[in-house]
C-alpha cells in the first residue's frame, strides 16, 4: 500500500498496482487518486544542488551519451567533473 512516506515510483511494478488499487472512479468516468499519498515530501531545508541552464552540444557528443542509455545526463555530469578534476586551473 502506498502511504505519504513512501515515495512512488512509476518503475516499480507493485507501486503501480498498489496506486490503481487505491484509485477512485469518479462519476464522470475519470481517475481521482490520492495525489497527497503520492507526493514525495521535502522538507523546509530542501534545497537543489543543481543548476538548470540551456547549453548546446554537437550531435556526437550528445548520442554517444544517449547511446549509453538511462542516466546518460548523470553520466555526462560525471565526465564533466572528472574533466574539471584533471584539468585544475
Amino acid at each position: 500500500m502506498i502511504d505519504a512516506e513512501t515515495p512512488y515510483d512509476p518503475n516499480d511494478p507493485a507501486a503501480i498496482e498498489a496506486f490503481w488499487r487505491n484509485a477512485v472512479v469518479t462519476p464522470g468516468g475519470g481517475v481521482a487518486a490520492t495525489l497527497a499519498a503520492l507526493r514525495r515530501v521535502r522538507g523546509p531545508a530542501w534545497k537543489s544542488r543543481k543548476t538548470q541552464l540551456t547549453v548546446r552540444y554537437s550531435p556526437e557528443v550528445v548520442a554517444y551519451f544517449k547511446a549509453t542509455g538511462k542516466g546518460w545526463q548523470a553520466r555526462m555530469d560525471a565526465a564533466l567533473k572528472e574533466w574539471i578534476a584533471q584539468h585544475p586551473e
